[in-house]
């Protein structure tokens, strides 16, 4: 057989089976259309989320943690070297199992984790097994945690502005995690600061405390050379000199008056805490709706439904063409010339 016969051969019998085909395109895109008609919508909250800075630290630095744990001024907007480290922050497992254990009181004070269970057990097919809810607390944050990885989406945007995205199918509890999420991060930094603040004051009572009680040494050294006195053969009494013991208080005293004054700034960052995030862009509707369109998947259904048909159709022409080339190429004939002889 050769190309052309085998060309006329596929027009012939795609001519005869035309109405096979466009009756398979058809009902195959029948089907992925109301397939794609029975998927749930997806829907996308975003909020983009600053650090709060005050208005006597509005200098912008290289370091933004630094500046959140009062190691530095305190920057206007997350900088590229902070940005690792909030990204990871927001899609960590413990910020994801906090908010799968926080308990929603418009929707019966039911954990997140619940709520996002019974949504994905309300809607399985045929095929899947429903979800069981452990017992255990540890158990039902990782099972949370777990099903808020794939919904979670941390970004910095090219202004250091962190862009938090929360996607999931159930339309009335994107706007609630994703402020979770905004409120667990947030209070995250909070917690770390506060806990900063409270180790450098507690550093500077400890060193104070210790620095009084060298001064109290030195006094008492102080007083033992007063009290102590020397006899020369002619009977005169001299004092030993006490220039290096007032040297010395004098050098811890300031040490002293230092350390007291990083003391108050230290009260001062302890009592002065404020949210250091605030959103800009509220993850609230109207929302990012990805949903497939059902046209889309009938067209697809259409062609690949027409094309399978063609070419099972077509598919012994095409075999016993191949077949002929490969005895052509060995023996030098074609099969129904050998066939005949």
């Amino acid at each position: 057989m050769t190309t052309t016969e085998l060309l006329k051969a596929i027009f012939i019998r795609l001519g005869r089976f035309k109405m096979l085909m466009l009756g398979a395109g058809i009902a195959t895109a029948l089907l992925l259309f109301f397939y794609a008609r029975s998927i749930r919508p997806e829907y996308t909250a975003k909020a983009t989320v600053f650090p709060l800075t005050n208005t006597t630290e509005n200098s912008l630095t290289t370091n933004a943690l630094s500046g959140i744990l009062g190691l530095a001024d305190a920057p206007k907007s997350f900088s590229s070297e902070a940005t690792i480290n909030i990204i990871e922050l927001s899609l960590s497992r413990f910020v994801r199992e906090s908010v799968a254990t926080t308990r929603l009181t418009a929707f019966g004070n039911k954990s997140i984790t619940e709520l996002l269970v019974q949504d994905l057990n309300s809607h399985l097919s045929f095929l899947e097994k429903e979800i069981t809810l452990p017992k255990d607390s540890v158990a039902l944050a990782t099972l949370g945690g777990e099903v808020l990885k794939e919904g979670i989406v941390a970004k910095m945007s090219k202004n250091g502005v962190l862009e938090l995205y929360f996607s999931h199918k159930n339309r009335s509890l994107v706007s609630p995690v994703s402020f979770t999420l905004i409120n667990k991060v947030s209070q995250f930094y909070i917690d770390l600061k506060i806990k900063k603040a409270t180790a450098d004051y507690d550093f500077t009572v400890k060193k104070i405390d210790s620095l009084d009680g060298i001064l109290n040494n030195i006094d008492k050294r102080a007083i033992r050379i007063q009290n102590t006195t020397l006899f020369a053969p002619d009977k005169l009494e001299y004092e030993i000199p006490k220039e290096r013991v007032n040297a010395d208080k004098q050098r811890y005293v300031r040490q002293r008056d230092i350390s007291l004054n990083n003391q108050e700034e230290a009260i001062w960052r302890l009592q002065k805490q404020t949210p250091i995030i605030s959103m800009l862009d509220k993850p609230t509707e109207p929302f990012t709706v990805n949903k497939p369109s059902p046209l889309l998947y009938a067209m697809g259904g259409f062609i690949a439904g027409f094309l399978l048909i063609a070419f099972l159709s077509v598919a012994g022409l095409l075999v016993r063409y191949v077949k002929n080339e490969i005895y052509k190429s060995l023996f030098g004939t074609d099969v129904s010339a050998a066939v005949k002889s």
